[in-house]
């Protein structure tokens, strides 16, 4: 054993010569030693303290050859603690003994009298034995609890718009497929989160995921990190390494922004999804590869693909089915759930008790564009909790211009001005959630004025 001190122990023994040389020799290694005579006092010493080994005679006074006592106790012991760690100590051991009681669910058996150091040795063992069943015990509450969690078929989603609950509808029904998923949405709207669902509902959820930013990689090093490489391949390639397929074999792997691909390295990639193989870089062995693709990128691939700057069979590829995310401001009824599920985490992360959002803080929040989408509006709640110096906060509170950042060289489709009214309309009714009162204030109209136009356009 080390120096430094650890473990508690108890050890019962009706000699009390044994108990006595046992705890002069222990308590120089352990942090805590009780020693008892009486077996009947095991199960309040077991309620007083949370031993991590037990040392237990095999025989008491009643039996002095046969065991059946020390088997008594150690059932007692499991009944008390099931986790225990249990080493029997007896003059008269033999093979049969030995094998009974680890049988009877010890760990292990010490043989009077002892050798020092190999009584210290096999303590030692056992206490690592009892922190680790201690620590695979805090493994599986953990993994219990996450599971739980994760059986939510869209915990990281919250929504209840019509365009989110069509989202969570085609996922449903294509998450227990193995068919190619391509995702599009703009940046910040929860792409990765799309695709860790579709994992999660899988019939691969129990495998691996692995993630990979296609932005972040350089192109000379897209083959070694995509593909693998053997050692001596190249001048770094000091040892042999699987690539991202090849680790994600079995699982989902989830490329993301695979619009930033250049020609060449399309061309290699959809030659491994077309073979269902990858070499790695400096071999010639072909390995395969069983893998569930998820890709998504902000980039238009098939206005790409028509300019001849992404290759069309490759969307073909990756693109069995086609998500489309869309943006915050395109689902503005969903602000308030999003604001109060960030706020919940920020308050606890940061200590801070502050009230719900005001229904004029709400209101300032919907009338943002949101450039960033859900991205931004997770930093901005995180910003305002930090800064918040009351428990309440205010519209003043968020950093937000008066002004919705549109694009107006894009705004619209058609620059026919009837178009363009109906379209105005139609956008500040769903800002304002339908409300004649608010809309018709907004686009500086009486309501009376609102409604004829309402009725000139079908609305």
């Amino acid at each position: 054993m080390t120096n430094q001190k650890k473990g508690k122990i108890l050890v019962v023994d009706d000699n009390e010569d044994i108990l006595f040389s046992i705890k002069l020799l222990l308590k120089q290694h352990v942090e805590l030693i009780h020693t008892k005579s009486d077996p009947n006092e095991i199960p309040k010493m077991m309620k007083q303290n949370n031993y991590d080994v037990i040392l237990l005679d095999m025989n008491f006074t009643k039996d002095a050859i046969s065991g059946q006592e020390g088997y008594f106790w150690l059932n007692k012991i499991l009944e008390i603690d099931e986790k225990a760690v249990v080493l029997f100590i007896t003059a008269y051991g033999d093979i049969e003994k030995s094998v009974k009681a680890i049988k009877a669910g010890a760990t292990d058996f010490i043989l009077k009298p002892w050798q020092n150091e190999k009584l210290l040795a096999t303590i030692s063992s056992a206490i690592n034995l009892r922190k680790s069943k201690e620590e695979v015990d805090q493994l599986k509450s953990k993994q219990k609890e996450l599971s739980a969690e994760l059986s939510r078929p869209f915990n990281d989603f919250i929504g209840e718009s019509e365009e989110m609950q069509n989202v969570f509808s085609v996922i449903s029904k294509v998450a227990k497929t193995d068919a190619n998923i391509l995702i599009l949405g703009e940046n910040g709207t929860g792409k990765e989160l799309v695709a860790r669902a579709l994992h999660r509902n899988s019939s691969r959820a129990d495998e691996i995921f692995v993630s990979v930013d296609l932005g972040s990689i350089n192109e000379n090093l897209f083959e070694s990190e995509l593909f693998g490489h053997v050692k001596g391949a190249f001048t770094d390639a000091k040892a042999d390494r699987p690539g991202r397929f090849e680790l994600a074999s079995g699982g989902t792997l989830f490329l993301d922004e695979i619009g930033n691909l250049s020609l060449p390295m399309q061309a290699k990639l959809l030659t491994v999804l077309e073979r269902r193989e990858v070499t790695r870089v400096g071999s010639n062995k072909p390995i395969q590869i069983d893998i569930r693709l998820i890709c998504a990128t902000n980039m238009p691939l098939k206005e790409m693909a028509m300019e001849d700057k992404y290759r069309q069979d490759l969307i073909y590829r990756m693109n069995t089915v086609e998500i489309n995310l869309p943006a915050l401001r395109d689902r503005l009824d969903d602000i308030p759930a999003l604001s109060e599920h960030f706020l919940d985490i920020y308050t606890k992360k940061y200590k801070k008790k502050i009230n719900k959002l005001s229904k004029p803080c709400i209101n300032r929040l919907q009338e943002y564009n949101w450039p960033g989408n859900v991205r931004e509006l997770q930093h901005l709640i995180e910003r305002a909790v930090i800064m918040a110096d009351d428990k309440n906060l205010g519209p003043e509170d968020f950093q937000l211009s008066n002004i919705r950042p549109n694009n107006t060289d894009n705004e619209f489709d058609s620059y026919n001005l009837e178009e363009v009214e109906k379209n105005i309309i139609q956008k500040v009714l769903k800002t304002n959630k339908g409300n004649i009162s608010k809309a018709a204030g907004e686009l500086g109209l009486t309501r009376t004025s609102l409604y004829r136009r309402l009725e000139k356009y079908g609305l």
